[in-house]
């Protein structure tokens, strides 16, 4: 039978105890729970519930599908069915059908068994073609921890999902979503977990570390292994942990970490750890960098790996990915959007990433830019435009997505225009990337901070008064669009 009035009714006072500051906010909701028809059907148009999974694994990771109708990359989620016994099986029902992922593989995150851990209402379009006028959806998210030891099999729904992503905490889709995730205490945190970087350069080669030789001190002890290390309370991502110990143990910055895969070890006690590994490229000399663990830093080809005291872990983790660069594969049980792995080039080749970037420019002449977050990895407390790197979608795609979840601004296609391209690069040794700046001749809405963690505020800036704090190649792009050219480079002397 159709879930009842009261089982919504109670969820939602229930969320509501824990977060009274969004009774306001969910008022549209509560008005809908006052009238006689049924909110959970999804022909009834005033508005209706619709149920999410919000699945953590155990790396701290969120899962996101690719929703193939909107093009947007969202939790697990929809309708309800009459066959529901509760909002809560209703959600794992969905996640189940979208990704193959079944209930028992997951586990309600504890104090949030019956309880939706977020709430979200938000507008639908109207479909005239399937004869739904637009709509409000009511979309009572529950939290689930993926079981560490679960190897859950992914068959995609494909008439409705073309991919899943794990996606770390900070790029959450959901605004709302990411700040109850960020604000998770330690103590409901999931298991802990470690970070380790592979490091490559052009040669082939794989940087590695010999540990010092403290037998019950450290992990591994006297051997050969990839530098990296625990998660702590600080590091709001596994990503933030790499880079901290990259910084910490050998004062190395990476400009681009990919994640390339999960493993899993046991320590001392027996204890299973999650390790995430992010494959980054470097051509620098290690005998310059400032070592404060360890012995020593070196370089090694995967052919002499046999002659090293290493894990065969690790021996297998750095073939693995060395074979994946020579066949063009790499391993990959998920499609991830934002992976930039992809088929390995002829050799002197090096990958491009692509940047799309939106020119927004009032009638007046002013050009919107936004002040990056003081914790940002990249270009921290500096004014840069709105921008995002493609993703599995077309660039004009990804700007009208950017703008939309980083501003709260809708750009239709046939108003975007290229107007300019800057093929940069920010320091010896990083990615070349090539920037795609697209002006938008029209929009609706006003700039909105959407992602708080990413952008602290927007402001309409006269161009030829730029701040002084600004990112280098964007003062290049606007400076060039403004002078009519093209294309511009910088960074390559």
């Amino acid at each position: 039978m159709p879930l009842s009035h009261d089982h919504i009714r109670t969820t939602v006072e229930t969320y509501l105890a824990r977060h009274p500051h969004e009774r306001e906010q969910l008022g549209g909701l509560l008005d809908a729970l006052e009238r006689p028809t049924d909110i959970a059907s999804r022909s009834t148009f005033t508005g209706h519930v619709t149920c999410g999974a919000i699945v953590v694994d155990p790396l701290g990771r969120v899962l996101h599908v690719l929703h193939l109708a909107s093009g947007k990359v969202l939790a697990p989620g929809g309708h309800a069915e009459p066959e529901d016994e509760s909002l809560t099986a209703a959600a794992l029902r969905e996640l189940h059908e979208e990704t193959g992922i079944p209930p028992q593989a997951v586990a309600p995150w504890p104090g949030y068994e019956a309880v939706p851990f977020d709430i979200d209402t938000h507008d639908i379009d109207a479909h005239p073609g399937k004869g739904e006028p637009g709509h409000q959806h009511f979309d009572l998210r529950f939290l689930f921890r993926l079981h560490t030891a679960t190897e859950a099999p992914v068959v995609l729904q494909e008439e409705e999902v073309g991919g899943i992503e794990w996606r770390p905490v900070d790029r959450v889709t959901s605004p709302s979503l990411r700040d109850k995730l960020l604000k998770l205490t330690p103590e409901t945190e999931p298991e802990r977990a470690n970070a380790s970087a592979l490091i490559y350069n052009d040669r082939g080669e794989y940087l590695l570390h010999l540990r010092d030789y403290f037998p019950g001190r450290i992990w591994e002890p006297g051997m050969w292994s990839l530098l990296g290390g625990g998660r702590e309370p600080q590091d709001a991502t596994l990503e933030h942990t790499v880079r901290r110990e990259l910084a910490e143990e050998a004062g190395l910055d990476i400009a681009d970490l990919t994640p390339f895969g999960t493993e899993y070890a046991s320590d001392d006690a027996g204890a299973t750890v999650p390790i995430a590994v992010y494959a980054g490229r470097w051509n620098g000399d290690p005998r310059q960098l400032l070592l404060t663990e360890g012995v020593m830093l070196a370089w090694f080809a995967p052919d002499d790996l046999h002659r090293l005291r290493i894990a065969d872990t690790t021996c297998d983790l750095v073939r693995r990915h060395a074979a994946g660069r020579a066949v063009g594969t790499a391993p990959q049980s998920e499609l991830s959007p934002h992976d930039e792995r992809s088929p390995t080039s002829p050799h002197g080749t090096v990958l491009n990433v692509i940047g799309v970037h939106l020119y927004l420019e009032r009638p007046d002449g002013t050009v919107l830019l936004g002040l990056r977050h003081p914790d940002s990895v990249f270009a921290p407390s500096t004014w840069h435009v709105l921008a995002g790197h493609c993703e599995q979608e077309s660039a004009i795609t990804c700007l009208i997505r950017e703008a939309q979840e980083e501003a709260g601004l809708h750009i239709e296609q046939q108003d975007v225009e290229l107007v300019h391209v800057v093929h940069h690069l920010d320091q010896a040794g990083d990615r070349p990337r090539m920037g795609l700046f697209f002006r938008a001749h029209a929009w609706r809405g006003e700039p909105e901070l959407r992602e708080p963690d990413k952008c602290t505020q927007w402001t309409f800036w006269d161009p030829a008064a730029l701040p002084d704090d600004l990112v280098p190649y964007t003062r290049v792009a606007i400076e060039g669009i403004r002078a009519g050219r093209l294309y511009s480079e910088t960074g390559w002397a």
